[in-house]
């Protein structure tokens, strides 16, 4: 079989090897510090035994999929020595997340944050103890089972949900069994350096008509000068909170008779319109022409433009003559009237309008933090009407753009392509079109991006941009 690897070597082999085993004949150092592997894109297990030819990306801790690999088993330590410390507890789901990892948890009496220590002091014994996670498949009906008969009923809605012909797959280490879809370390004992860093309610599968669960976030890094570094950025970073120094600086505030609806205070707008000075100045400069869509528009459109059907549950109503009106949680739409409302020549194109749009969506009030997610707020949007055969030139026009302001705003980034998700509008060729245009665009400019398969717009693909200020802080 022939096995092609990231940089486009190829290596044979006569019989069916482990990814593991693959890495061990490249390299020692590289076995040792691989965390899982892509397997025809696919993330899997590093003791995945490989039958056919195929293309082989080995995953380090230098790895997105990698590091996740590593917390995702550290999730799995937390959750083994909560079963430990609190008898009859109830696990729900353990991921891994950008930032660490989290177990939701269901127990009769409150864990407090008094409580991590011990749960920390808990999982370096399970580490020490170099746990070997071994993965095996059972039935559904076995799973079912076996759930019910140790009281885990989280876990028995999971597996219920799956279908009836499906094989579930299991994590063990030790006395701790959990249902995982994996990929994992091979041990606990690669869990060097991990830290439980805070406690938060959520509902069950995000509902907040289910029970509220205790979720445990915690991170984990494969070395402890990394951990370090994180908790002291961590540190500084609330120093400098926005929340804080917009109390300080006396620039918003929220009252309890508008949850998640930002007031911007005198000096708040002082800033807020040198900003908005700035932002005309770079817009018109790149033939932008400014426009204002209205806050309120019929139901009808938004049903036409089908965020009613996708959208509809974080949309806020209103009934007016008898009519439903909605509170526009994007400005799209008025946008497309805008250019709807005479006729357009192909001359005109590529046509682009700018608004920085008042826009409303409902939060959950778990969800809400500062002016990083709020109900209201102005969003900087921009739509452009061209051609097919535009679309390459025009995503490497917007493109310089963002680097333009977020260089001189000294923020850094990384770009992910999002695709057609399952839940889309339109045809599969025009989503191939628009997608591969972004694609050129990108590669052309010499960017490099991340594929995020999926993940797209219900309304087409997306480039999105994962930004980082100088304080370490990133959002999308």
């Amino acid at each position: 079989m022939k096995i092609t690897l990231k940089d486009g070597s190829v290596k044979e082999y006569a019989s069916p090897m482990s990814a593991y085993d693959i890495a061990r004949d490249i390299s020692e150092g590289l076995a040792r510090n691989t965390y899982a592997v892509e397997i025809d894109g696919e993330r899997m297990d590093f003791r995945t035994v490989i039958d056919k030819d195929c293309t082989l990306n080995i995953l380090t801790a230098d790895d997105k999929g990698g590091l996740a690999t590593l917390r995702h088993t550290a999730s799995h330590v937390l959750a083994q020595a909560l079963k430990r410390l609190y008898p009859g507890i109830q696990l729900a789901i353990g991921p891994s997340i950008d930032d660490g990892f989290y177990y939701d948890v269901d127990y009769k009496d409150p864990i407090t944050e008094e409580d991590l220590e011990k749960i920390e002091a808990e999982m370096k014994k399970i580490v020490k103890e170099d746990l070997k996670l071994e993965r095996f498949e059972m039935e559904r009906q076995a799973a079912i089972d076996y759930f019910k008969e140790q009281n885990e009923p989280y876990k028995v809605e999971l597996v219920q949900d799956l279908p009836e012909d499906a094989k579930i797959s299991f994590y063990k280490q030790g006395e701790f069994t959990d249902l995982c879809a994996g990929p994992h370390i091979m041990s606990t004992k690669g869990v060097k350096a991990f830290k439980l860093m805070k406690l938060a309610g959520a509902y069950w599968r995000g509902n907040e008509h289910n029970k509220m669960l205790t979720r445990i976030y915690g991170t984990a890094f494969p070395k402890q000068s990394q951990l370090d570094d994180y908790l002291f950025m961590i540190e500084e970073a609330k120093k400098r909170d926005h929340r804080k120094i917009g109390k300080e600086m006396k620039l918003f505030m929220f009252a309890d008779e508008g949850p998640g609806f930002p007031f911007f205070l005198p000096n708040g707008m002082i800033l807020r319109n040198e900003l908005m000075k700035y932002w005309r100045e770079v817009h018109y400069r790149n033939g932008y022409q400014e426009i204002e869509t209205p806050v309120m528009l019929n139901q009808s459109l938004w049903i036409t433009s089908g965020h009613w059907d996708h959208y509809g549950e974080n949309m806020y109503t209103s009934q007016i003559d008898e009519e439903t009106f909605c509170l526009k949680p994007m400005n799209c739409p008025g946008s497309i009237l805008v250019y709807k409302s005479q006729p357009r020549s192909y001359r005109e194109l590529p046509l682009r309008f700018a608004e920085v749009g008042l826009v409303h969506r409902h939060e959950k009030s778990g969800a809400l933090h500062g002016l990083m997610r709020v109900r209201a707020f102005h969003q900087d949007d921009a739509h452009e009407f061209i051609a097919m055969d535009q679309v390459e030139d025009e995503v490497r026009h917007i493109v310089r753009i963002v680097d333009e302001v977020y260089n001189k705003l000294e923020f850094t980034y990384h770009i992910e392509l999002s695709t057609m998700p399952e839940d889309h509008m339109g045809s599969d060729e025009d989503w191939e079109k628009a997608t591969n245009g972004l694609k050129d665009a990108l590669e052309h400019m010499g960017l490099d991006y991340e594929i995020n398969e999926g993940d797209g717009a219900f309304y087409g693909p997306k480039i999105d941009f994962h930004v980082e200020d100088c304080l370490g802080r990133t959002w999308q």
